[in-house]
């Protein structure tokens, strides 16, 4: 990016009362687009019903919904702040791409799984879109097919880029003050989360479930579980021995707890994929209806435990890898992967788009 001007960034993700991963990964990467570019202004935009909206610490437009079915609402927005990059993450409509091309903004897609990726890749939605990234790695996702390829290449827009899971990388200082604010040993306690806390299993908080796991595990263990529960957890928080409950984390923070955990009990998004590019000894369990696939792949590359979201089951799973890690025999769900943190990929692509804003595309 050249200092010829204050650059407008805009970021749209998905946002609601259930999920955060969208939300949190544009966080992510906006605090590393201000990081690098100080004078960059960032907006967000998203729904009154996250509860996380309020703590988002760049101006931010509020919507009676998600933005994707407020679609006169956000092209009023971009239409006043006239954004030079526009990041829908698994938002948007064709007509709202479509207004942020015709206004000359840069358009980046990103989309978390099969069916988003195809969304992306239609050919109306592709014409308008100069980036389309893909949060996961090819393993779990597969690759586009040989129609899709073609179609693409008669458009002349390149196909999607997997650039895997997007976290902000560990370091020693924050892992050592966290460490000593809840009195931990590093690679002595298991970490316990169910993604932003308002995901539900057949009707029970997924929360709840995994807050039971965790004091199962330390009653039966004796190592001791921290239980991160999310900013949509709607409870009070429980109390009791052996287990260190935490309200939430931003993800500077959880990365550096998780990699300095012992092993890791998680759902099926974005924190999965990144405890597994830590090398992470995980179990993993499918709070919502697009994990299930993702968990399997990874189970089936020996990267992961998996089980169902029952009690039961995750109680008698846990127990299989704490006797795992225990006995060492978990470095066999320790299979490394060439995936990079897709941050560092993400920032990579953006200098291109800055450096090519003339171009039809970038990727």
């Amino acid at each position: 990016m050249t200092a010829k001007m204050v650059s407008k960034f805009l970021f749209i993700p998905v946002s609601s009362a259930e999920g955060i991963g969208e939300y949190m990964r544009s966080m992510i990467i906006a605090d590393e687009v201000k990081r690098v570019w100080p004078t960059a202004d960032i907006k967000f935009i998203l729904s009154k019903q996250a509860p996380y909206a309020a703590q988002c610490h760049y101006p931010v437009e509020l919507l009676e919904d998600t933005p994707t079915k407020q679609v006169k609402a956000v092209n009023q927005i971009m239409s006043d702040f006239r954004p030079d990059i526009v990041l829908f993450d698994a938002s948007g409509r064709k007509s709202q791409l479509a207004h942020a091309h015709k206004m000359g903004a840069k358009v980046i897609f990103l989309s978390q799984h099969r069916r988003k990726r195809n969304r992306g890749m239609k050919i109306g939605r592709a014409l308008v879109t100069d980036c389309h990234w893909v949060v996961q790695p090819e393993f779990v996702i597969g690759p586009i097919s040989w129609l899709d390829r073609l179609k693409l290449k008669l458009i002349k827009k390149p196909e999607p880029l997997n650039i895997g899971p997007v976290f902000t990388p560990p370091d020693n200082d924050t892992q050592s003050r966290l460490l000593a604010q809840y009195q931990l040993t590093r690679n002595e306690f298991v970490l316990f989360n169910a993604g932003s806390g308002g995901h539900k299993i057949n009707g029970q908080l997924a929360a709840d479930i995994f807050a039971k796991a965790a004091q199962d595990c330390f009653v039966e263990s004796g190592i001791v579980s921290v239980m991160v529960f999310g900013p949509n957890y709607p409870k009070k928080l429980p109390n009791a021995a052996g287990v260190i409950w935490i309200s939430q984390l931003d993800n500077k923070q959880f990365i550096n707890l998780l990699a300095a955990a012992k092993a890791a009990v998680l759902g099926g998004g974005d924190t999965l994929l990144q405890a597994i590019t830590l090398h992470k000894t995980i179990l993993a369990v499918p709070i919502s209806k697009d994990q299930s696939d993702r968990i399997a792949a990874c189970a089936s590359r020996l990267l992961v435990m998996t089980c169902a979201g029952k009690s039961t089951e995750i109680q008698a799973a846990v127990a299989m890898l704490i006797k795992k890690v225990k006995d060492k025999s978990g470095q066999a769900l320790q299979c490394s992967t060439t995936e990079l943190n897709g941050l560092v990929v993400a920032m990579r692509e953006m200098k291109n788009v800055y450096d090519h804003l003339g171009d039809k595309s970038c990727g």
